[in-house]
């Protein structure tokens, strides 16, 4: 009993440390679905490696009824795991998450084999995942590394990495863009979907420094008149 108010306590005390929209306990334990997805999912766990198959899944098909996040019985989670606002997270049967892991709303912990085998992603401790973003497959993110919002992640990402675009890219903090050149002829491509990834990341990297250029009041000058 002791051990489960500690957890309960540990839980709430994560929520507070991460969620600045988080007011008092009562609004937490009542208002938050991402909270009411970790509690059903404890238990359909519990139930699921005792074998107990088909309760574990309705419970689980329960609790994404009722709060709009889907997490396979199946899948191991750590403490102290918070999901922000939750709405359409997808976590897959094999998935791994270490303790301290943040989620937002809309990400895919998904697989891509049909084999019954680890085929979704493993987070290790203090990984933050931003809204929308997709990992697939038996990848590795290492701890501490933050996945950015609407990142597509299909390689291992080393610990302490930022990845960002939808090719899944690995920044290092305070990465140099001024000179950098995404060149489509010595990029060794071999397919169009290759083709596509190097644009799409190419786009991104302008966008980002029009961004950068542009001064932070540029856009209320426009709006007055002033034209481009």
């Amino acid at each position: 009993m002791i051990s489960r108010i500690s957890r309960f306590k540990e839980v709430l005390q994560a929520v507070f440390d991460r969620d600045p929209a988080a007011r008092s306990v009562p609004e937490v334990v009542f208002c938050s679905p991402g909270l009411h997805a970790i509690w059903l999912h404890r238990i359909a766990s519990a139930l699921w490696r005792r074998k107990l198959r088909f309760p574990a899944r309705l419970l689980s098909h329960l609790g994404r009824m009722f709060t709009g996040i889907e997490i396979h019985p199946g899948a191991t989670i750590g403490r102290r795991f918070v999901i922000d606002h939750g709405m359409g997270i997808v976590i897959g049967e094999t998935t791994e998450i270490g303790n301290d892991v943040m989620v937002y709303q809309g990400v895919t912990l998904g697989g891509t084999s049909m084999k019954k085998e680890k085929r979704h992603p493993t987070l290790g401790d203090g990984v933050v995942v931003g809204a929308g973003a997709k990992i697939i497959g038996a990848v590795t993110v290492g701890a501490g590394a933050r996945v950015g919002a609407g990142a597509v992640v299909v390689r291992d990402v080393p610990d302490g990495k930022t990845v960002v675009g939808l090719a899944g890219r690995v920044i290092d903090d305070g990465e140099h863009r001024g000179d950098h050149r995404i060149g489509i002829a010595a990029s060794s491509l071999n397919s169009d979907v290759r083709v596509l990834e190097v644009l799409v990341d190419r786009v991104a990297e302008l966008e980002t420094r029009i961004q950068d250029a542009v001064p932070a009041n540029g856009v209320e000058r426009y709006a007055e008149g002033g034209g481009i």
